[in-house]
């Protein structure tokens, strides 16, 4: 019990201090740690583990939707990157730049990787010249700088880790269908893999891409009320196309310019992770993106028998799923203690009373829920646990979010429930750019998005009053 309250104090609790309880669990349940490059962090197996696992199941979403992967260069000319305006206005504030190769001054600066539409456009223009060669579905899993003022850990770092699709198509039409299909994959992925529900919707015009003709987002909220942007999807239309000359000859025998697209996903999705379903014992992983699923526990492990069992129940359970054994030296409070902190959904412990009875204690993660089952039921009872788990973490996270959801008709309802309040306000929209500046000077809260399912609140605006045009989710953000 003394090492498990010793455990449990090195994490602050979130009730008293939100961003120090965050900063407690990825430190110490082992998922990054610090580094002499200010703004960036060294992503530890623990961490990178669930980035791997991510990657996996979503690489073969994409897959599944025709994406095939391809690798492009990290360094882009500054030539390349002033080719779309808005676009490189848009990163102007975040972008690295190499000046020299070697000793030698360069002729001319390049800027390392903040995104890669540049150099995709850059590409295109080489790789398609008639409509036989569309679409192109590419993607690239690959490193990005942005030299962001304030960093956080998956949050916001100098270098991240993500995706990057680029897409290139005959018509708007088939552009646009394309920018929807993957913002559903996103969200589908999030909702059963990460067991994080999104609302799903467009940027304004202020918070779109830039360079970008739409915008799509999937919005999450964190346990603290703040939302967190957790994947986008942009329809660039033919702008991008005609910067750089992208033009096939069509089925007519006329030259047109293609359509683009582009979406990505990032390891701020551990970040969200942690915050949608963490505690104050640290991380709670869904089972489908735990790389840990199941943690078996001797008890009194130097008694006879012990240790023999537990490794014999290691090697039935990983059959079927990813599974560690704790035979350290540790106590099993400790032990207990640290499997909770590190998110395992699952923890199987065995003793010598267990062994002679014939059975185990099964312990849920998300629950505490504690459950004497037969040795000979362990493997479906696992089984069915991990489905049971992964279904409700998701329950638990849309009622918080649903719970958290408020609805504004004036501004003074407005102004009143950020006040006292935390999480998502559902809100009309004018439409002007105006009011959204307003909004975010008085009160720093943002447009999240205009949701797919718009509802009609009120006619008018709750910021100056006019003629309402959207239904606006409104909130503060990560």
């Amino acid at each position: 019990m003394a090492d498990n309250k010793k455990m449990v104090e090195a994490i602050t609790s979130m009730e008293v201090d939100f961003a120090q309880w965050y900063t407690d669990v990825v430190k110490k349940a082992e998922l990054i740690d610090y580094t002499s490059v200010k703004g960036c962090m060294v992503i530890k197996p623990a961490g990178y583990a669930i980035w791997e696992l991510i990657q996996k199941q979503l690489d073969e979403r994409f897959k599944a939707a025709g994406v095939q992967n391809v690798y492009l260069p990290m360094f882009i000319p500054e030539s390349l990157l002033q080719k779309e305006k808005d676009h490189v206005e848009g990163f102007a504030p975040e972008v690295a730049w190499v000046t020299h190769g070697g000793l030698q001054p360069l002729q001319e600066r390049m800027c390392v990787r903040p995104t890669s539409e540049t150099l995709f456009c850059d590409f295109y223009k080489n790789e398609v010249h008639s409509y036989r060669d569309l679409p192109k579905v590419y993607n690239q899993w690959c490193s990005v700088v942005r030299w962001e003022k304030e960093t956080r850990p998956f949050l916001r770092s100098r270098e991240f880790l993500w995706q990057e699709g680029h897409t290139v198509h005959a018509t708007a039409e088939e552009a646009e269908a394309r920018t929807i299909q993957m913002l559903n994959l996103y969200a589908q992925f999030c909702e059963e893999v990460l067991a994080i529900p999104v609302i799903k919707g467009q940027k304004t015009e202020k918070e779109k891409f830039a360079g970008a003709e739409a915008t799509y987002t999937i919005e999450a909220l964190m346990h603290d009320g703040k939302a967190l942007q957790s994947g986008t999807s942009h329809n660039f239309g033919d702008g991008f196309a005609k910067a750089f000359d992208i033009q096939f000859t069509d089925k007519d025998n006329t030259l047109k310019y293609v359509h683009q697209t582009s979406w990505g996903m990032t390891t701020r999705l551990i970040g969200a992770l942690i915050m949608v379903h963490g505690d104050n014992e640290g991380l709670v992983l869904p089972p489908r993106v735990a790389p840990i699923q199941v943690c078996v526990i001797p008890i009194q492990q130097k008694k006879e028998g012990v240790m023999e069992k537990a490794l014999e129940l290691k090697e039935c359970l990983s059959k079927e799923f990813r599974v560690k054994l704790d035979d350290t030296d540790k106590t099993p409070g400790f032990k207990f203690a640290e499997a909770e902190m590190r998110g395992y959904p699952i923890r199987v412990e065995i003793g010598p009373k267990d062994i002679e009875a014939g059975r185990c204690v099964i312990c849920r993660r998300d629950t505490r829920e504690k459950i004497e089952v037969a040795l000979e039921d362990l493997e479906s009872k696992v089984g069915e646990l991990m489905e049971t788990i992964q279904r409700e973490m998701l329950e638990r996270a849309r009622k918080h979010r649903d719970e958290h959801t408020y609805v504004a008709l004036n501004m003074e309802e407005f102004e009143k429930t950020f006040a006292e309040k935390s999480g998502f306000v559902k809100a009309m929209w004018c439409g002007c750019r105006e009011c959204e500046d307003l909004i975010k000077e008085k009160l720093s809260v943002t447009s999240r998005c205009m949701p797919f399912e718009q509802e009609k609140l009120a006619d008018v605006c709750v910021c100056c009053g006019k003629p309402a045009q959207k239904m606006v989710y409104w909130g503060r953000a990560y």
